[in-house]
């Protein structure tokens, strides 16, 4: 299945992605719901399947995302959530620079937007990007050990780095 992105009126086709990176968008996910649920939490993860409702004239898709209250979606957009406070994403060499700067702007002009997640499927290297409610400034953090935690402040949870690296496979990407 092919997926595509909608930007006010434009159609656009979003790139495949590996083995490795749906690996760690998977791993990713599933290490956000199981530290949400630990820590009976009321949010919900979601994968790449949901579409992320900028405006309601333009949507993305991003790896994982997490709404911590009501989803909220745009009446003209009914499938797509306006209000994730967390987003994911998996870099890949066709998508990093769409996804570190258009994207990111993009996400920014959302209320709810708190943090942004860059996964790199080409080593251990995790970026971290956090805003409190009302801050100025973007807060960077980068891990990149396996044994580092990842600390989530939007949804207070830590996450280790071996988690969302398990099964990697760093060869399959030579």
């Amino acid at each position: 299945m092919e997926k595509y992105e909608y930007h006010d009126g434009e159609i656009f086709s979003t790139a495949g992605g590996t083995i490795n990176h749906s690996l760690l968008a998977n791993n990713m996910g599933g290490s956000l719901r199981d530290a949400i649920k630990a820590k009976g939490k009321n949010c919900r993860t979601f994968n790449s399947d949901a579409k992320i409702a900028i405006t309601e004239r333009k949507f993305v898709y991003a790896d994982a995302s997490v709404v911590c209250v009501k989803t909220e979606t745009f009446q003209t957009m009914k499938e797509g959530i306006k209000n994730p406070i967390l987003i994911v994403e998996v870099l890949s060499d066709s998508t990093a620079l769409y996804d570190r700067e258009l994207k990111f702007q993009a996400y920014q002009s959302m209320a709810s937007f708190q943090e942004y997640i860059l996964v790199s499927q080409d080593k251990i290297f995790i970026e971290v990007y956090y805003k409190d409610d009302g801050a100025f400034f973007w807060q960077y953090r980068v891990y990149n050990h396996l044994s580092d935690n990842i600390i989530l402040k939007s949804i207070d949870v830590e996450i280790p780095l071996s988690e969302i690296y398990l099964d990697w496979d760093q060869t399959a990407i030579l």
